[in-house]
């Protein structure tokens, strides 16, 4: 049973943390509006280099996190959670969450020095992206002995960012059980190309949150080929990656795996959650701009009683979501031993919060709202596709029910498989 306190100081946000956000919220808005999002995630890398170089040198955003020893800033995750909640607020594509969170934990929890002075100040300085294989969804990689060093074949689907990912960390298996492994896929051999991703189709919109369709480009003639996948949000890419003898260098030791894919898999959700607080955020800001001016019978829409208790829920899921997603912050800040279950009750408060608030955001604009040209869709999208990344609600309210003691549940393996998409 986990004793759920903290110190409520370590809730409230800093002044170095408000300075933080007022700069990246500039920044963001001159380079992330609805129409600059569409057209970073349609180009043929998915996101801004330009703009991912700017995060880096200017504001430092990718090492936050990073220990000094490393090339990093030597911050806490508290201060990366208020990038996550900017740039969710504005649904911006920089692979940040399978770069900055995935991979980077990765890297740290394996205690592999050597592999995080390797790689960790590539991800601090912006010139290296990363991701992970083989979680959060299952992947069917064997890793073997080659004449030249460990090699890795078998495929992972639903890779986050792994058409363009600079750097893979798989889960793969090895003689002596489950290992984590660097791969450097081979660029330009692999690779598929962004204009077949589904970024924005309305094919995609019928297909529920995902499909198998690939692109039919991607596969190349060499050892890592690379598939773009028609997924439900265009602005979080996805990837099926086929090892065929790819060499990889294996991080960490034997027997560390299970442990460190489940605390970055916490550090994924509460990632996500911050996210999810600026999604809803921006929803809640755009109805209110939206209601203040739209009249009907010669009254602003929001002096209606039925729209200002609708927007009241709304703002009252959304604090609840704030509190959750701060207190699951200052956990995996902290490294305490709740975050686990901080972490899955953050992804039921933050993601429900995000599913109104999206909703709203449609309906409360009316016959606009469902428009391809209106933005609102997009948050839609994102906020659908993201509720099954990790893990969906119920599999997040049975996973608690296991560690507060109630079942025997304390995994957070979904009942199906958690990648965004149908079969």
């Amino acid at each position: 049973m986990f004793r759920l306190d903290t110190d409520p100081t370590l809730l409230l946000e800093s002044e170095e943390r408000r300075q933080l956000r007022v700069v990246l919220r500039e920044l963001l808005k001159e380079t992330c509006g609805p129409e600059e999002v569409r057209k970073q995630a349609a180009g043929p890398r998915g996101h801004d280099r330009l703009l991912w170089e700017r995060l880096a040198g200017e504001i430092g955003v990718q090492a936050l996190a990073v220990p000094e020893e490393f090339g990093g800033a030597g911050y806490t995750f508290a201060e990366l959670a208020v990038a996550l909640e900017e740039t969710g607020r504005v649904l911006c594509p920089a692979p940040l969450l399978p770069t900055v969170v995935l991979a980077g934990h990765t890297l740290l929890r394996s205690g592999d020095r050597q592999a995080c002075q390797r790689w960790l100040p590539g991800i601090a300085d912006g010139s290296l992206t990363a991701t992970v294989a083989g979680f959060p969804q299952a992947a069917h990689v064997t890793a073997e002995r080659g004449a030249g060093g460990w090699v890795l074949r078998g495929e992972a689907d639903f890779v986050l960012d792994g058409e363009g990912a600079d750097l893979i960390l798989v889960a793969a298996e090895a003689p002596d059980g489950t290992r984590l492994f660097a791969c450097e896929p081979d660029h330009g051999t692999g690779a598929g190309t962004g204009a077949g991703t589904g970024a924005g189709t309305r094919t995609g919109a019928r297909t529920g949150t995902g499909t198998r369709t690939g692109t039919g480009l991607g596969v190349g003639s060499g050892t890592c080929g690379r598939v773009a996948r028609r997924v439900l949000d265009p602005t979080r890419r996805q990837a099926l990656v086929r090892f065929r003898g790819a060499p990889a260098e294996p991080v960490g030791e034997a027997g560390q795996a299970a442990a460190i894919t489940a605390a970055v898999l916490d550090a994924g959700r509460v990632a996500l959650a911050a996210e999810h607080v600026g999604g809803s955020a921006q929803a809640l800001d755009a109805v209110l701009e939206y209601v203040r001016h739209r009249t009907q019978f010669g009254r602003p829409i929001g002096s209606f009683q039925v729209v200002k208790h609708r927007l009241a829920d709304l703002l009252v899921d959304l604090e609840g979501a704030r509190s959750a997603s701060a207190y699951a912050t200052a956990c995996l800040a902290g490294g305490r031993a709740e975050l686990p279950v901080a972490a899955s009750s953050a992804a039921v408060a933050c993601s429900g919060a995000y599913r109104l608030a999206t909703a709203e955001y449609v309906q409360l604009h009316g016959g606009i709202g469902f428009t391809w040209e209106h933005p609102a869709h997009l948050y839609v999208r994102r906020a659908r596709a993201d509720e099954a990344l990790f893990g969906t609600a119920d599999d997040h309210r049975l996973r608690l029910a296991g560690l507060l003691g109630l079942t025997g549940r304390t995994d957070g393996a979904s009942r199906t498989d958690c990648s965004s998409r149908t079969d």
